[in-house]
């Protein structure tokens, strides 16, 4: 349910043309970062916004879309954060 929400906040905020979430969190239970239930997810995500764009100020776009889950539901993030162009290239 998590990783739907969190797709729908990036969805939202960055219109991206792809998003994938890869849900790790079973594979941390009983982590004592995790102990509050917050998960830990890797997203990828390619979108137009990231143009001309530093990797830190992508990051920091995702994590404005996602505020209010940093807090409690997300634990660990890990961001691919992709212009269409250079996923382009890598899918080459």
């Amino acid at each position: 349910m998590t990783a739907d929400i969190i797709r729908q906040k990036l969805d939202e905020a960055l219109k991206p043309e792809l998003i994938e979430i890869i849900d790790h969190s079973a594979a941390h239970a009983g982590h004592a970062g995790n102990q509050k239930g917050g998960g830990h997810y890797n997203v990828t995500i390619v979108a137009e916004a990231f143009e001309g764009k530093t990797l830190v100020q992508r990051h920091q776009l995702i994590y404005k879309a996602l505020n209010d889950m940093m807090k409690d539901d997300i634990h660990a993030l890990g961001i691919n954060a992709l212009t269409p162009t250079e996923n382009s290239i890598g899918n080459q």
